[in-house]
């Protein structure tokens, strides 16, 4: 029987079955269409076996020079970070106990307690995303009520994260201010009426605006949230820590959660990952009494982080707590100096057949630093088709993702995790004699 052959031997029962069936099913068919059965069936049948084993989820080496590549994933964890996810997600933890009083307590109190270290906010509450913070936010704060908003701030962000459908799904009303190139303070002053329940600051992303401009203050902002006593909510994005010594690409613009509390905003949205190098998490800071309004909804238990992503949040957090901020990864890559880059992009292309080394550029990504490009030292393989070498790739193993440009291969070395190199070396090896011989 084709299940008891030697090649699907250890395998688990119904992997063996379907296996051997698909197997049998795939030669009938070749038979049927004219064609040949294969002559070697346990062989079609192991390489069945492999694929169904197979997560679809995969580990991919990242050499696109997109740090925070929303396609793979975003920001990888620090390797002390993916240890103790590791290490809770194998068994239970004291996610809501006291250890010292036998006690229930706060799934948030660590994180509370690092953030207002590193922030300077009052209190923090943590969701899932940073579009279920803002609409936690608005739901809980402006319900049956409005919220006003710059048009020129009213973006759409990758995922179809729209601000006006946000308002409108937290069951409050939008109202614009201003036009779409100019907006002043006054304009937020004299949209308000008895029914403001916010005012939405909103970080642009991906979108930018040049030219005959202005975007109010956010000092402005605060002064007029005091005066007629209406809460400020920003929208941050990206969620820099301690800007200073950032490590952030000269000219880039991006606000800190500390400076902009420290300026008053009421609360500050961000992400999880991104800028601060976490995992995916949706983070509000500021106003004890509007976080404690947040954290009390019933929406929040809906949209709440789950252990292992709280437990990579509280470790994340923990590295900038102990000033090792610039040791996760994505602020380590954005810091790379370009004389590091093109030492290492000089060493890829002596291990690779025919490459050769390039300047370019890389991105942030995921929203992060938008426009703002990184210079980049890469390395190109000229190839007669770069497409299908980088589909090679993509569907090797490892997996490895890279880019096309000006009709070569290209492989940026920013993005490489520590020890990736010799993996993607031979990676690239195979995928190009694969190519080769289906070319051949």
């Amino acid at each position: 029987m084709l299940i008891e052959a030697p090649e699907l031997a250890g395998l688990p029962h119904r992997v063996r079955v379907r296996a051997a069936r698909e197997a049998i099913e795939a030669a009938r068919e070749a038979i049927r269409t004219g064609g040949e059965a294969p002559e070697d069936l346990a062989q079609v049948a192991a390489t069945r076996a492999r694929a169904l084993r197979r997560t679809r989820l995969r580990p991919v080496i990242n050499a696109t020079g997109i740090v925070v590549h929303t396609n793979l994933g975003r920001a990888p964890l620090h390797p002390e970070v993916a240890a103790q996810v590791a290490a809770l997600g194998g068994g239970y933890g004291n996610l809501e106990l006291h250890l010292d009083t036998g006690r229930r307590g706060g799934r948030l109190d660590f994180v509370k307690e690092a953030l207002a270290e590193l922030t300077g906010a009052e209190s923090a509450v943590v969701v899932n995303n940073c579009a279920a913070a803002v609409l936690l936010a608005l739901t809980a704060l402006a319900r049956d009520r409005e919220v006003l908003v710059s048009r020129g701030e009213l973006v759409e962000i990758g995922g179809s994260f729209r601000v006006p459908d946000v308002v409108s799904a937290g069951g409050a009303r939008l109202v614009e201010v201003g036009t779409t190139n100019r907006t002043r303070v006054a304009d937020f002053a004299a949209a308000m009426t008895e029914h403001t329940a916010v005012m939405l600051r909103v970080h642009p992303s991906n979108f930018r605006q040049l030219g005959f401009v202005e975007r109010p203050e956010r000092t402005g902002l605060v002064a007029l949230a005091r005066e007629r006593g209406v809460p400020l909510v920003e929208d941050l994005g990206s969620g820099l820590l301690q800007a200073e010594g950032a490590g952030l690409p000269e000219g880039a613009e991006e606000d800190a959660v500390d400076r902009v509390l420290a300026e008053g905003v009421d609360l500050a949205c961000f992400s999880g990952d991104k800028l601060l190098g976490g995992p995916q998490a949706g983070i509000v800071v500021g106003r004890a009494d509007l976080v404690e309004r947040l954290r009390r909804h019933p929406l929040y238990r809906a949209l709440r982080l789950d252990k292992l992503g709280l437990m990579a949040l509280e470790a994340t957090l923990q590295l900038y707590r102990e000033g090792r901020g610039d040791e996760v990864p994505v602020r380590a890559m954005l810091a790379r100096p370009p004389e590091e880059l093109r030492r290492d992009a000089a060493a890829l292309a002596a291990a690779l057949p025919g490459a050769r080394v390039a300047s370019d550029v890389g991105y942030s990504g995921g929203g992060a630093l938008p426009a703002r490009p990184l210079e980049a030292a890469v390395v190109e393989l000229d190839v007669a088709d770069p497409q299908a070498l980088a589909l090679a790739l993509r569907t090797g193993d490892p997996a490895v993702m890279a880019r096309v440009a000006r009709d070569r291969l290209v492989l940026d070395p920013r993005t490489l995790l520590p020890g990736q190199v010799p993996a993607l070396v031979g990676a690239v090896k195979s995928a190009l004699l694969a190519v080769s011989r289906a070319d051949g």
